[in-house]
């Protein structure tokens, strides 16, 4: 399994139960995530991710549509299961060793790679 396919697989884990904490532990403690698209964040430090998935949890499981693994950059198209065939943005992760130290999210309707 991919790095990618772990870190979704832990957050529709925590979609499913509400509990956060296995996919938050993969992220390093200065970690910064982004959100593009939507008033909120950013946010850095793990506990401050943690804080934010508690307080706004998505309320809907993640599909990868397709991915571009660059070694310790990851981009991804992404769409939510309510709608698995119509892309909901784009992940941008930067990763260290396991952990992920960037994460983008980026919620943009429709948005497409190359000629489809």
């Amino acid at each position: 399994m991919s790095f990618l396919d772990e870190h979704v697989a832990r957050f529709n884990a925590g979609v499913r139960s509400g509990d956060w904490g296995p996919m938050v532990e993969h992220f390093a403690p200065e970690a910064k995530m982004e959100f593009r698209g939507i008033a909120v964040g950013p946010f850095v430090g793990r506990e401050a991710i943690a804080e934010a998935y508690r307080n706004q949890p998505p309320d809907d499981e993640m599909r990868v549509l397709e991915q571009r693994d660059e070694g310790d950059r990851i981009e991804a198209r992404y769409a939510w299961l309510a709608e698995p065939d119509v892309a909901a943005g784009e992940l941008f992760i930067t990763r260290e060793a396991r952990l992920i130290i960037g994460l983008v999210v980026t919620f943009d309707r429709g948005v497409t790679w190359g000629d489809e």
